[in-house]
């Protein structure tokens, strides 16, 4: 009884959260609104068993991508006019995205009921022993039948970020740089000058 009235209760309060987020006329509201929607879809998934999923949703999606949106949204400049304008340009478009995404899912939940579905060998990926808990199962699965799906998606990572750092790298001239190498074989009588200057006179450097 308190599983499904959890359930009804995050269920309804994500659906509400999504349609607030796209009906709010403020870009910070509809930030504000997606949190709450992710927060609410991580306790549909601990009801689910997937607790593993439910911190991805809040570290990842909440902690990191929600909170950059915030701030890039709050740092720009937006013409609330203009963006009405491009709303109603491209309203038939959006309708149109719409249908497609409800039969999508309405032919989703069809297939879902028709039965499981059985994507690729399922006898060739290894049984996990029972009694491990969701996340120690994904842990189980990732590290040994595919281990190299998941490393290659690691290497494609750091080969994004290294791009990105080359492709935003820019060398300045009016930046002095640092010569780490010439700073370290510096000796002190090189750095240090010792003068006597007279009264009432200064140091010419």
């Amino acid at each position: 009884m308190i599983q499904a009235i959890a359930f009804y209760l995050f269920a309804t309060m994500m659906i509400t959260s999504g349609a607030v987020t796209i009906l709010a006329r403020n870009p910070v509201h509809s930030v504000l609104w997606l949190i709450l929607a992710f927060f609410n879809a991580a306790g549909l998934m601990v009801l689910a068993g997937a607790e593993f999923i439910a911190m991805l949703l809040i570290i990842v999606y909440v902690g990191a991508v929600a909170v950059l949106f915030l701030f890039v949204v709050m740092m720009l400049n937006i013409d609330f006019a203009e963006m009405r304008a491009g709303f109603i340009r491209n309203a038939p478009l959006g309708v149109v995205l719409g249908v497609v995404l409800f039969v999508e899912l309405f032919v989703g939940i069809l297939v879902r009921s028709a039965g499981d579905l059985a994507i690729g060998n399922a006898a060739s990926v290894s049984a996990v022993p029972a009694g491990l808990s969701n996340t120690a199962a994904i842990g189980a699965l990732l590290y040994t039948h595919y281990l190299f799906e998941f490393e290659a998606a690691g290497m494609i990572l750091l080969v994004a970020m290294i791009g990105a750092i080359v492709l935003t790298h820019r060398q300045r001239s009016d930046v002095r740089g640092q010569n780490v190498s010439k700073q370290v074989a510096r000796r002190p009588e090189e750095a240090t000058i010792n003068v006597k200057p007279e009264i009432g006179k200064g140091v010419s450097l």
